[in-house]
Protein backbone atom coordinates (compact mmCIF):
# COMPACT_ATOMS: atom_id res chain seq x y z
CA UNK A 1 0.00 0.00 0.00
CA UNK A 2 1.40 3.32 -0.99
CA UNK A 3 1.95 5.79 1.75
CA UNK A 4 2.21 9.57 1.13
CA UNK A 5 4.33 11.30 4.09
CA UNK A 6 4.60 15.22 4.01
CA UNK A 7 7.51 16.96 5.62
CA UNK A 8 6.16 20.13 7.02
CA UNK A 9 7.76 23.08 8.67
CA UNK A 10 6.26 25.91 10.51
CA UNK A 11 9.17 28.33 9.75
CA UNK A 12 10.88 28.51 6.73
CA UNK A 13 14.46 28.04 6.16
CA UNK A 14 14.46 24.67 8.78
CA UNK A 15 16.18 22.54 5.79
CA UNK A 16 13.21 20.63 4.49
CA UNK A 17 13.98 20.39 1.05
CA UNK A 18 17.12 18.92 1.73
CA UNK A 19 15.35 16.06 4.40
CA UNK A 20 12.82 15.45 1.38
CA UNK A 21 15.32 14.81 -1.25
CA UNK A 22 17.86 13.17 0.34
CA UNK A 23 15.74 10.75 2.10
CA UNK A 24 13.80 10.24 -0.60
CA UNK A 25 17.34 9.25 -2.05
CA UNK A 26 17.91 6.91 0.35
CA UNK A 27 14.38 5.44 0.35
CA UNK A 28 14.83 4.65 -3.34
CA UNK A 29 18.14 3.07 -2.20
CA UNK A 30 16.22 0.59 0.24
CA UNK A 31 14.16 -0.57 -2.77
CA UNK A 32 11.13 1.44 -2.57
CA UNK A 33 10.10 2.83 -5.20
CA UNK A 34 10.06 6.41 -4.34
CA UNK A 35 8.16 9.76 -6.01
CA UNK A 36 8.81 13.00 -4.50
CA UNK A 37 6.13 15.82 -5.07
CA UNK A 38 6.76 19.50 -5.00
CA UNK A 39 4.07 20.85 -2.59
CA UNK A 40 5.17 23.98 -2.58
CA UNK A 41 3.62 25.99 -5.21
CA UNK A 42 4.62 29.39 -4.39
CA UNK A 43 8.51 29.36 -3.91
CA UNK A 44 9.04 25.32 -5.37
CA UNK A 45 12.47 24.03 -4.37
CA UNK A 46 13.00 20.20 -5.10
CA UNK A 47 14.19 20.33 -8.88
CA UNK A 48 16.50 23.25 -8.10
CA UNK A 49 18.07 21.00 -5.83
CA UNK A 50 18.11 18.17 -7.77
CA UNK A 51 19.42 20.22 -10.70
CA UNK A 52 17.21 19.77 -13.43
CA UNK A 53 15.01 23.41 -12.16
CA UNK A 54 13.06 23.57 -16.05
CA UNK A 55 10.89 20.60 -16.57
CA UNK A 56 8.83 21.52 -19.46
CA UNK A 57 5.44 20.11 -17.95
CA UNK A 58 5.12 20.84 -14.08
CA UNK A 59 2.22 20.39 -11.27
CA UNK A 60 1.16 23.78 -11.37
CA UNK A 61 0.08 22.74 -15.30
CA UNK A 62 -1.70 19.70 -13.82
CA UNK A 63 -3.81 22.49 -11.46
CA UNK A 64 -4.58 24.92 -14.26
CA UNK A 65 -5.54 21.92 -16.15
CA UNK A 66 -3.23 22.12 -18.82
CA UNK A 67 -2.09 18.57 -18.08
CA UNK A 68 -2.75 15.34 -16.76
CA UNK A 69 -0.48 14.76 -13.83
CA UNK A 70 1.25 11.58 -15.83
CA UNK A 71 2.88 14.18 -17.83
CA UNK A 72 4.22 15.90 -14.62
CA UNK A 73 6.04 12.43 -13.63
CA UNK A 74 9.97 12.35 -14.27
CA UNK A 75 12.67 10.08 -13.50
CA UNK A 76 15.22 11.54 -11.92
CA UNK A 77 18.94 9.70 -13.23
CA UNK A 78 19.15 8.24 -9.35
CA UNK A 79 16.53 6.26 -9.59
CA UNK A 80 13.66 7.53 -8.08
CA UNK A 81 10.83 9.97 -9.76
CA UNK A 82 9.75 13.44 -9.81
CA UNK A 83 7.10 16.21 -10.04
CA UNK A 84 8.74 19.36 -10.25
CA UNK A 85 6.48 22.83 -9.28
CA UNK A 86 7.61 25.46 -11.84
CA UNK A 87 10.07 28.54 -10.78
CA UNK A 88 8.04 30.94 -12.65
CA UNK A 89 6.03 33.33 -11.06
CA UNK A 90 3.49 33.43 -14.01
CA UNK A 91 2.79 29.72 -13.24
CA UNK A 92 0.69 31.02 -10.34
CA UNK A 93 -1.63 31.99 -12.14
CA UNK A 94 -5.00 30.24 -12.31
CA UNK A 95 -4.10 27.42 -10.72
CA UNK A 96 -6.90 25.00 -8.56
CA UNK A 97 -4.87 24.01 -5.42
CA UNK A 98 -7.78 21.14 -4.92
CA UNK A 99 -7.05 19.49 -8.31
CA UNK A 100 -4.07 18.63 -6.15
CA UNK A 101 -6.02 15.49 -4.33
CA UNK A 102 -7.70 14.15 -8.11
CA UNK A 103 -3.14 13.86 -8.44
CA UNK A 104 -2.44 12.16 -5.21
CA UNK A 105 -4.89 9.43 -6.56
CA UNK A 106 -3.28 8.80 -9.57
CA UNK A 107 0.24 9.00 -8.15
CA UNK A 108 -0.64 6.47 -5.44
CA UNK A 109 -0.67 3.94 -8.25
CA UNK A 110 3.20 4.97 -9.44
CA UNK A 111 4.82 4.39 -6.38
CA UNK A 112 5.80 2.37 -2.56
CA UNK A 113 6.23 6.23 -1.18
CA UNK A 114 5.62 9.61 -1.69
CA UNK A 115 7.00 12.31 -0.17
CA UNK A 116 5.22 15.94 -0.29
CA UNK A 117 7.72 18.28 0.26
CA UNK A 118 5.27 21.03 1.75
CA UNK A 119 5.78 24.86 2.10
CA UNK A 120 6.47 26.74 5.39
CA UNK A 121 3.86 27.61 7.55
CA UNK A 122 0.11 27.41 7.83
CA UNK A 123 -1.35 28.93 4.60
CA UNK A 124 -3.50 26.92 1.92
CA UNK A 125 -0.64 25.06 0.76
CA UNK A 126 0.88 23.69 4.06
CA UNK A 127 -2.96 22.66 5.14
CA UNK A 128 -3.46 20.75 1.12
CA UNK A 129 -0.22 18.73 1.37
CA UNK A 130 -0.90 17.68 4.81
CA UNK A 131 -4.59 17.23 4.05
CA UNK A 132 -3.89 14.71 0.88
CA UNK A 133 -1.12 12.53 3.19
CA UNK A 134 -1.48 9.70 5.07
CA UNK A 135 1.95 10.43 7.70
CA UNK A 136 3.25 13.24 8.68
CA UNK A 137 7.11 14.27 9.51
CA UNK A 138 7.61 17.50 10.83
CA UNK A 139 11.07 18.73 10.09
CA UNK A 140 12.24 21.69 13.05
CA UNK A 141 15.85 23.47 13.81
CA UNK A 142 16.72 23.34 17.60
CA UNK A 143 15.46 26.68 18.60
CA UNK A 144 13.13 28.29 20.12
CA UNK A 145 11.47 30.15 16.82
CA UNK A 146 11.63 26.90 15.01
CA UNK A 147 10.09 25.06 17.84
CA UNK A 148 7.24 27.63 18.55
CA UNK A 149 5.90 27.26 14.81
CA UNK A 150 6.66 23.49 14.49
CA UNK A 151 3.59 23.45 17.58
CA UNK A 152 1.61 24.77 15.31
CA UNK A 153 2.30 22.55 12.25
CA UNK A 154 1.85 19.72 14.70
CA UNK A 155 -1.81 20.92 15.82
CA UNK A 156 -2.75 21.25 12.08
CA UNK A 157 -2.04 18.09 11.38
CA UNK A 158 -3.19 16.55 14.27
CA UNK A 159 -6.66 18.34 13.58
CA UNK A 160 -6.95 17.33 9.88
CA UNK A 161 -6.28 13.79 12.07
CA UNK A 162 -2.92 13.33 10.12
CA UNK A 163 -0.91 10.16 11.81
CA UNK A 164 2.44 12.19 12.35
CA UNK A 165 5.40 9.43 12.44
CA UNK A 166 7.89 12.18 14.57
CA UNK A 167 10.23 14.87 14.52
CA UNK A 168 13.21 15.36 12.09
CA UNK A 169 15.96 17.76 13.88
CA UNK A 170 18.27 19.19 11.34
CA UNK A 171 21.25 21.33 11.83
CA UNK A 172 21.95 20.34 15.44
CA UNK A 173 25.08 20.90 16.49
CA UNK A 174 25.53 19.18 20.10
CA UNK A 175 26.37 21.13 23.34
CA UNK A 176 26.16 24.50 21.69
CA UNK A 177 22.47 23.77 19.95
CA UNK A 178 19.68 26.38 21.82
CA UNK A 179 17.63 23.32 22.84
CA UNK A 180 18.41 19.66 23.83
CA UNK A 181 16.67 16.51 22.29
CA UNK A 182 14.84 16.25 26.01
CA UNK A 183 13.45 19.97 25.46
CA UNK A 184 12.19 18.77 21.88
CA UNK A 185 10.33 15.64 22.27
CA UNK A 186 8.80 16.85 25.61
CA UNK A 187 7.42 19.93 23.92
CA UNK A 188 6.25 18.56 20.71
CA UNK A 189 5.07 15.12 23.16
CA UNK A 190 6.85 13.42 20.00
CA UNK A 191 9.62 11.15 19.50
CA UNK A 192 12.81 12.59 17.58
CA UNK A 193 13.21 10.42 14.61
CA UNK A 194 16.23 11.31 13.33
CA UNK A 195 18.96 14.30 14.67
CA UNK A 196 21.18 15.69 11.07
CA UNK A 197 23.99 17.18 12.41
CA UNK A 198 25.21 20.76 11.02
CA UNK A 199 27.54 19.20 8.15
CA UNK A 200 29.18 21.44 5.53
CA UNK A 201 28.47 18.96 3.11
CA UNK A 202 25.11 19.95 3.00
CA UNK A 203 25.78 23.71 1.27
CA UNK A 204 27.80 22.14 -0.98
CA UNK A 205 25.43 19.19 -1.97
CA UNK A 206 22.92 22.34 -3.07
CA UNK A 207 26.05 23.66 -4.66
CA UNK A 208 26.74 20.45 -6.46
CA UNK A 209 22.73 19.80 -6.90
CA UNK A 210 23.01 16.36 -5.83
CA UNK A 211 21.84 14.98 -2.18
CA UNK A 212 24.54 14.49 0.35
CA UNK A 213 24.24 11.11 0.71
CA UNK A 214 25.57 10.86 -3.04
CA UNK A 215 27.47 13.74 -2.99
CA UNK A 216 29.52 12.28 -0.02
CA UNK A 217 27.90 9.30 1.44
CA UNK A 218 30.22 8.96 5.02
CA UNK A 219 29.69 12.32 5.67
CA UNK A 220 27.55 13.00 8.95
CA UNK A 221 24.58 14.08 7.75
CA UNK A 222 24.70 11.55 5.54
CA UNK A 223 25.21 8.73 7.89
CA UNK A 224 21.73 10.40 9.56
CA UNK A 225 20.01 10.50 6.79
CA UNK A 226 20.41 7.04 5.95
CA UNK A 227 19.56 5.69 9.36
CA UNK A 228 16.44 8.02 9.00
CA UNK A 229 15.60 5.79 5.51
CA UNK A 230 16.61 2.35 7.66
CA UNK A 231 14.21 3.14 10.50
CA UNK A 232 11.14 4.21 8.55
CA UNK A 233 11.85 1.40 6.56
CA UNK A 234 12.59 -1.63 9.11
CA UNK A 235 15.61 -2.11 7.14
CA UNK A 236 18.72 -2.49 9.51
CA UNK A 237 21.46 0.15 9.66
CA UNK A 238 25.15 -0.80 8.54
CA UNK A 239 27.90 1.42 10.93
CA UNK A 240 30.11 0.26 8.43
CA UNK A 241 33.62 2.62 9.26
CA UNK A 242 35.10 5.17 7.10
CA UNK A 243 38.46 3.83 6.10
CA UNK A 244 41.29 5.59 5.19
CA UNK A 245 40.82 5.52 1.13
CA UNK A 246 37.52 7.06 2.16
CA UNK A 247 38.72 9.84 4.24
CA UNK A 248 41.15 10.65 1.30
CA UNK A 249 38.47 10.69 -1.07
CA UNK A 250 35.99 12.66 1.14
CA UNK A 251 38.95 15.40 1.33
CA UNK A 252 39.63 15.48 -2.23
CA UNK A 253 35.92 16.09 -2.41
CA UNK A 254 35.58 19.51 -0.79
Amino acid sequence: MTRVVSLVSGKGGVGKTTVTSNLGAILNDLGKKTLILDGNLTTPNISLHLGIPLYPITVHDVLRGDAHISEAIYDHPMGFSIVPGSISIDDLDKIDIEKLSEAIEYLTKKADVILVDSPAGLGRESYKSIEISDDVIIVTNPNTPSLVEALKVKELAERLDKNILGVVVNRYVRGTSELTEQEIEETLELPILSRVPEDSTIPKSIDKKTPAVYFKPSSPSSRAFKKLGSDLTGEEFETEGIGVFQRIMNWLRE
